[in-house]
C-alpha cells in the first residue's frame, strides 16, 4: 500500500499553501541563521527533503556544493525551474531519504520544514537519522527543524482555515492519537463548490526523545533551540530546531 507522502496530487493541490511567496522569502535569512547554527565552514550540504529548493538554492547561491534530495517529482520540477531562473547549480535527486546514502560525502545535513517524521514505522525514522550520520565527514553537523511535542502543546487546535488570494479555502483539521506520538491531520481543500481532502499522520518528538534518538545512531555535542534565532527550546518555543555533530574521528560505535 503506498504511503500518503506519494500521492502527487496532494502536492500539487496543496503547493500555493505550503509555499508561497513569502515562505521562499524568508529563506535567505533562514539559510544565513542555518550556517550559523551549525558553525559551518564551508564544504558540501545536503538538504534532506528539499521540496521545492527553498534552502538548497540559497545555499548554492553562496557556493556551495548542494544536494537536494525529495522523493517528489512535482516538487523536485519546482526545484529545478527555480535553481535554472536563478542560475545556481544544485544536483537534485529524487530518493527516497531511508535509502539515500553516500558515506562521508557531506560536511552538513538540513532538514527543514517538519521534513521528519513522516513514516509509519518509528524505525523507519531511525534509519533516517543513521543516514545522515553516515553521510557526514567526520566533523559534520547536522540540523532538523521540526514540530515538537512542547511546541504542540502549547499551540494545538483541532481546527484552523486558511483563505487564499484567489478565493480557495484550506480546512485544517488535527487529532493527537492515543499514544500522543502521531498528529492525524486532514487537510480540506474547498474550491468553489468542489472539495479535496488528504488525509496523513505526521510523528512528532519531544526534544528529548529526537535527542536520544540522535545519541542512539552516534551523534554527540547534540543542541536544542526554540527557533533558528538560537532562543532556548521549551514550551514558548515556536520550533524545535536541533543541531548535532560527528565526531570529529569519526570513530564512535552508535548503539544498536
Amino acid at each position: 500500500m503506498s504511503e500518503w507522502f506519494e500521492d502527487e496530487s496532494f502536492w500539487e493541490a496543496m503547493y500555493p499553501f505550503m509555499f508561497p511567496p513569502d515562505r521562499f522569502a524568508a529563506a535567505e535569512a533562514e539559510t544565513e541563521k542555518i550556517l550559523h547554527l551549525a558553525d559551518f565552514r564551508g564544504g558540501s550540504v545536503l538538504d534532506l527533503g528539499c521540496g521545492p529548493g527553498r534552502h538548497a538554492i540559497p545555499l548554492a547561491r553562496r557556493g556551495l556544493h548542494v544536494t537536494g534530495v525529495d522523493r517528489t517529482p512535482f516538487l523536485l520540477e519546482r526545484a529545478r525551474e527555480r535553481g535554472l531562473a536563478e542560475n545556481v547549480q544544485v544536483e537534485w535527486v529524487r530518493a527516497d531519504m531511508r535509502d539515500f546514502v553516500r558515506p562521508e560525502r557531506y560536511d552538513l545535513v538540513v532538514s527543514m520544514f517538519t521534513s521528519f517524521g513522516y513514516f509509519d514505522e518509528r524505525s523507519d525514522d531511525i534509519r533516517v537519522l543513521r543516514n545522515m550520520y553516515r553521510n557526514l565527514r567526520p566533523g559534520g553537523a547536522c540540523l532538523i527543524d521540526t514540530l515538537g511535542k512542547e511546541v504542540m502543546a502549547r499551540i494545538f487546535q483541532p481546527t484552523t482555515s486558511t483563505t487564499m488570494p484567489d478565493g480557495s479555502l484550506l480546512v485544517q483539521r488535527h487529532e493527537i492519537r492515543a499514544d500522543r506520538n502521531r498528529i492525524w491531520n486532514e487537510w480540506i481543500l474547498i474550491r468553489g463548490d468542489r472539495a479535496r481532502s488528504f488525509g496523513f499522520y505526521l510523528r512528532i518528538y519531544s526534544g528529548q526523545e529526537l535527542k536520544e534518538r540522535l545519541e542512539q545512531v552516534g551523534f554527540t555535542d547534540i543542541h536544542l533551540y526554540g527557533d533558528l534565532d538560537v532562543n532556548e527550546y521549551g514550551p514558548e518555543a515556536s520550533r524545535l530546531v536541533v543541531v548535532a555533530r560527528k565526531g570529529s574521528n569519526g570513530d564512535r560505535k552508535p548503539h544498536r
